[in-house]
């Protein structure tokens, strides 16, 4: 025989629901407090539009993370509450450090950084991730000659891909947070 909970669902099914939504609400609230470090910590030329539009995500998120945590209750079970819970039980990254923090002393390599739009820039910073990870030289040869032809750079300071990248990297982020 099924026991129903006060909704009138199988109570062990609601039981599985809740841990589903319990996960759910865990990734919603890392997503959330991701979005408002992101919309306090943005540098750069477009910070105005993305200040409004992380702090329009962070605010959609809040809700969802409060239509979640009824919804577990409205099963019978307690919503998880604490952040402990929602880095143990959640699958999003915990973001910190949005932009690298440079020495104040620092002077830029390549000043004609300022060409890279921010996306170019944050498609740049992925993909040298992503390649130095895996190990993937072919992919970081590319990159650099990809960004040294759109530069328009004819001084290379750096011999290796890794130190060249890395800094192209830390001009752009020098010359977003002193615009």
């Amino acid at each position: 025989m099924t026991t129903l909970n006060s909704i009138g669902l199988d109570s062990g099914k609601a039981k599985v629901l809740a841990k589903d939504l319990n996960t759910l609400l865990a990734n919603f609230q890392l997503y959330y407090q991701n979005l408002r470090g992101i919309h306090w910590n943005i540098k750069g030329r477009a910070f105005f539009d993305l200040h409004v539009k992380f702090e329009e995500l962070y605010n959609d998120a809040n809700l969802k993370v409060d239509e979640i945590a009824e919804r577990i209750l409205t099963l019978g079970e307690t919503p998880l509450h604490t952040f402990d819970d929602y880095t143990n039980y959640g699958k999003v990254p915990v973001g910190k450090n949005i932009s690298e923090d440079l020495k104040q002393d620092y002077v830029p390599t390549y000043p004609m950084v300022i060409k890279l739009s921010d996306n170019d820039a944050r498609i740049i910073k992925d993909t040298y991730k992503t390649a130095v990870k895996s190990k993937d030289n072919k992919t970081l040869i590319k990159l650099r000659s990809k960004i040294v032809e759109v530069l328009e750079l004819k001084d290379i300071k750096h011999t290796t891909d890794h130190q060249f990248i890395d800094v192209i990297l830390k001009d752009y982020n020098y010359d977003t947070q002193n615009m």
